[in-house]
């Protein structure tokens, strides 16, 4: 059972998670990350990076951040357990979202009982490729490693992600029974398109898998 300073965690998040803006302009989101000195304001997904940056503006005096780190993998957050900071931009229900290193996962939930996942779900506005691609790269003043990794790899630039609309907010905990049922390494995916970006050995969560038992509390907007 899930102990009750992790639930009482997870619902003052929920109450603060109020506050965070609904609509996230891209070009809004992005020169605010800049203009605060958010290291990651580079990134080519602005959206997952743009929901890192307001869990950390929003929820440091709950969590801290960054959380523990094993090898090469360090967690978003920590507080009783470790946290991921996720995006997805579908209903829940439908598609997976990629967690992390699938050891990191394992030993965490060795030491602590479990493992979190914030989940911001909402819609993708797409629109102004050209612009937004120049206006982006213009800002960076060089070509990201997302970028780099697509060019190398042939894959031509797809419709920009210029917004995004939150719907809500899911405070999920997993153990090794919830997360045996929801996840896999996403080297035994197939259809990933973006898989050479990504560690091979990183979990992936189906969402509409999920069993209820692993949702905490949820925010909805």
């Amino acid at each position: 059972m899930l102990e009750k300073m992790i639930i009482d965690t997870a619902e003052k998040l929920r109450l603060v998670s109020q506050s965070m803006p609904k609509v996230w302009d891209g070009r809004e989101s992005i020169l605010e990350m800049r203009d605060t000195g958010f290291e990651y304001w580079r990134q080519e997904e602005w959206i997952e990076f743009y929901f890192k940056f307001l869990c950390q503006k929003h929820f440091h005096n709950i969590i801290d951040t960054p959380g523990k780190k094993y090898g090469n993998t360090e967690f978003d957050a920590f507080r009783e357990i470790s946290w991921d900071f996720k995006v997805d931009s579908v209903d829940p229900g439908t598609y997976s979202v990629t967690a992390n290193d699938a050891e990191a996962i394992a030993n965490t939930i060795n030491d602590y009982g479990y493992y979190g996942m914030i989940l911001a779900i909402g819609e993708v506005v797409y629109g102004e490729e050209i612009s937004f691609k120049k206006w982006y790269d213009d800002l960076r003043g060089e070509v990201g490693k997302y970028e780099t990794n697509k060019i190398n790899a042939g894959i031509m630039s797809r419709t920009r992600k210029t917004g995004f609309v939150l719907k809500g907010i899911y405070f999920i905990c997993f153990d090794n029974e919830t997360l045996h049922l929801c996840g896999g390494l996403l080297q035994d995916y197939s259809g990933k398109t973006e898989s050479n970006i990504l560690n091979p050995k990183d979990v992936i969560i189906d969402i509409g898998e999920i069993p209820n038992t692993a949702f905490v509390t949820s925010e909805g907007f």
